[in-house]
């Protein structure tokens, strides 16, 4: 299984996001624009795990003490890749956002999983290979109050990506 610990927005948050992906989408003259359900924030990717890793990765989640966070969004941006992009909504980085994944990423890398060097940019995937005149820009702030995080599972289900949740841990205060 291709999995992936992240943060899963409510409906409020979800639909603003989607607002922004279609305003993005308006403007481009081609993408590929992330499915409303796959909106969501990564902690970190584990890549293809067998039972053995999903079982290790459902374990180091529950021992994952964190209290509720606050996520905000507040820009959009771009990964440049020659043209087309990775273009995302951008998460204001905040300590305990930042606690969570340094305690969550340092217990895999201490169960053996292979986690990526670069630093954690925390960002919301809009869409991929976009060619478009849009520019980054601040946008109002909105967001939300975080309670639990998710194993997601990523497959294709008839040709369509799909992302569920496995497993599920809810913070102490919840």
């Amino acid at each position: 299984m291709r999995l992936f610990i992240a943060i899963n927005f409510n409906d409020m948050t979800r639909a603003r996001l989607i607002a922004l992906r279609d305003e993005l989408r308006d403007k481009a003259v081609y993408g590929r624009f992330s499915p409303s359900e796959n909106l969501h924030l990564t902690l970190a990717f584990l890549g293809e795990s067998d039972a053995k890793q999903t079982a290790a990765a459902k374990a180091v989640m529950d021992a994952v003490n964190f209290d509720p966070l606050i996520v905000t969004i507040g820009c959009i941006g771009r990964f440049s890749r020659g043209g087309s992009d990775i273009w995302w909504a951008g998460v204001s980085e905040n300590k305990p956002l930042l606690n969570l994944y340094g305690d969550l990423t340092d217990k895999l890398s201490a169960a053996g999983f292979d986690l990526e060097k670069r630093k954690y940019s925390p960002h919301i995937t809009l869409g991929r290979e976009i060619m478009t005149e849009a520019v980054p820009r601040q946008i109002p702030a909105f967001g939300e109050r975080v309670y639990k995080i998710d194993l997601m599972k990523s497959e294709r289900v008839n040709g369509k990506l799909t992302y569920t949740a496995i497993h599920s841990r809810r913070c102490a205060d919840s």
